[in-house]
């Protein structure tokens, strides 16, 4: 683990749902999670939680990240407002420093021409589509894809998206990744044998 925290962006219509898995996860691995605004100005979650964002986004840098998560938002798809994270996105991953995406903020990174040269997935592929943007033929059809520093899911892929961003942080790996994501994403029993042998209950 590199020391340096975890970045979960935040902003008003957020999909609580789509990142607590990941976040969780890696908190109780050791990641700290700071929280990234527009500004520090509180936002309101779909699910109407309010959140007090630790920074704003334009003081984050990619060298002081250890990752930048950007959850899906209704503001993807109706503004430009979110506009601003997919630049940093880019900025991120020029320096070498992972993101996640899942649900609109996707489209928001093909939007920004970051999924044109990269395996990614969305919630489909005519959703992209719509976008304009030249990666069509990178889409694939699976509930979540790690592509070098950029891991992309749909918004029925929080587990998917935890377990590659888990894998991409080597919070955990082989057997043990395997057993949490048939615990959390299949309700299957025989996983928390695995993982309690593991210590990683």
């Amino acid at each position: 683990m590199s020391g340096k925290p975890v970045h979960l962006a935040v902003y008003d219509t957020l999909a609580d749902w789509e990142t607590g898995h990941a976040t969780a996860q890696l908190a109780r691995a050791g990641h700290t999670i700071r929280t990234v605004g527009p500004s520090t100005a509180p936002v309101t979650s779909t699910g109407g939680l309010r959140i007090q964002p630790d920074a704003a986004l334009d003081d984050v840098r990619p060298e002081d990240s250890a990752l930048l998560i950007l959850p899906g938002a209704d503001l993807w798809d109706t503004t430009d407002d979110l506009a601003p994270y997919a630049r940093k996105a880019r900025a991120f991953l020029a320096a070498g420093v992972p993101v996640a995406a899942i649900c609109g903020a996707t489209a928001g990174l093909a939007r920004e021409g970051l999924l044109d040269d990269r395996d990614h997935t969305s919630a489909v592929s005519f959703y992209l589509a719509a976008t304009g943007y030249g990666g069509g033929g990178r889409y694939v059809e699976t509930d979540a894809v790690t592509d070098g520093a950029l891991v992309t899911a749909g918004p029925t892929e929080p587990v998917a998206f935890a377990r590659e961003i888990l894998r991409l942080l080597g919070v955990y790996e082989g057997e043990v990744l395997d057993a949490w994501y048939r615990l959390f994403h299949d309700s299957d029993a025989a996983a928390y044998a695995v993982l309690e042998k593991a210590g990683a209950l």
